[in-house]
C-alpha cells in the first residue's frame, strides 16, 4: 500500500515539473510565432515591452515591380506575414508615437524580432505615422444650407 502511495506522489512531482518547465519556456521568450518557409514573423518590443498594435512593413524591389506588405502586431506584440514571394526584404516597425524602426534586411522563412523606437516628441512622431489616420481624426462641419 505504501508503495502504491509513493509512486502517486512522484507521478504528481513528474507532472508539476512538467508544467513549471513549460511556464518557465514560455516566459524565456517563446513566442508562438510558428514561422513556414515562406511566411516572416516574431515580436515587436519597445522599452516598455511588447508593442501591440503597431505596423509591420516588408518591401522588396526582387520582384518585377516593388512590393509590400503590412501587419499589425497583436495583444502580445506579434506579428506573421504569411506566404511572401522569394526575395530579400526590408522590415521595420511603424507606429502612433514612433519613428520608423531601422530598416532589417531579411528573407521568407525567417523569424525576426524587431524594436520599436518611441519618438522623441509629437512633431516627430507626426512626420513619420500615415497622414490618412490624422485625416480620420478631422471633423469637418457641414455649412447649413439656405433654401
Amino acid at each position: 500500500m505504501r508503495t502504491t502511495r509513493y509512486w502517486y506522489w512522484g507521478i504528481a512531482a513528474v507532472v508539476i515539473a512538467a508544467l513549471l518547465a513549460a511556464c518557465a519556456a514560455r516566459q524565456s521568450g517563446d513566442s508562438g510565432v510558428n514561422v513556414g518557409s515562406s511566411d516572416l514573423g516574431g515580436v515587436v518590443s519597445g522599452a516598455s515591452g511588447p508593442e501591440a498594435g503597431v505596423w509591420v512593413i516588408a518591401e522588396t524591389t526582387d520582384l518585377p515591380t516593388k512590393f509590400a506588405k503590412i501587419v499589425v502586431t497583436d495583444d502580445r506584440g506579434r506579428y506573421l506575414m504569411p506566404d511572401l514571394p522569394k526575395g530579400t526584404y526590408n522590415v521595420w516597425v511603424r507606429g502612433y508615437g514612433l519613428v520608423d524602426s531601422p530598416k532589417v534586411r531579411t528573407t521568407p522563412g525567417t523569424t525576426l524580432d524587431l524594436k520599436a523606437v518611441a519618438a522623441p516628441s509629437p512633431a516627430a512622431a507626426a512626420q513619420y505615422y500615415p497622414a490618412i489616420y490624422w485625416y480620420s481624426m478631422l471633423k469637418i462641419r457641414r455649412r447649413a444650407s439656405s433654401r
